[in-house]
């Protein structure tokens, strides 16, 4: 896992708590390669509208890799999985607004974006329900109560 931090907010999770947190979602396969880049609000809004054409930030974006065109399937040693944009100053305001501890908000959105990257969604009640389900038992795992009640 790699981390970039372009954001001036603080507190964050440390390095080690990103890399827990992306293993535990990652974990069928273990050698998973996810980039977290941590940001403002001005950049999480210009990617919103760039590539969900919405507007305002959001608090996760995933971005899953995509193999260029006309490179071979075995071109790459690395299982690359893609990237994860997180909005921190929403991150903390969320947490806020639902009463939750920051730092298990953080996980949560973390294990939800590397999810994306495997190809989970919630676009639909029955997809919605497996992701949703998924990420409940994986932060349980880890002492973290059901991000979605309350």
């Amino acid at each position: 896992m790699e981390l970039q931090v372009v954001s001036d907010f603080q507190p964050l999770p440390s390095q080690q708590q990103f890399e827990c947190w992306v293993q535990l979602a990652t974990q069928q396969r273990p050698e998973a390669e996810v980039l977290v880049r941590v940001v403002d609000e001005v950049e999480s809004a210009e990617l919103n509208v760039s590539y969900r054409q919405k507007e305002g930030p959001t608090n996760v974006l995933s971005f899953p890799f995509e193999l260029p065109e006309g490179l071979p399937a075995d071109a790459l040693d690395d299982d690359c999985l893609g990237d994860l944009v997180i909005c921190a100053p929403l991150v903390e305001q969320q947490a806020q607004q639902q009463g939750k501890p920051v730092i298990e908000h953080w996980a949560h959105l973390v294990v939800h974006g590397c999810l994306h990257l495997q190809g989970y969604d919630h676009i639909d009640d029955a997809d919605a329900t497996v992701m949703e389900s998924l990420e409940i038992e994986l932060l349980n795992s880890i002492g973290i109560d059901n991000p979605y009640e309350g």
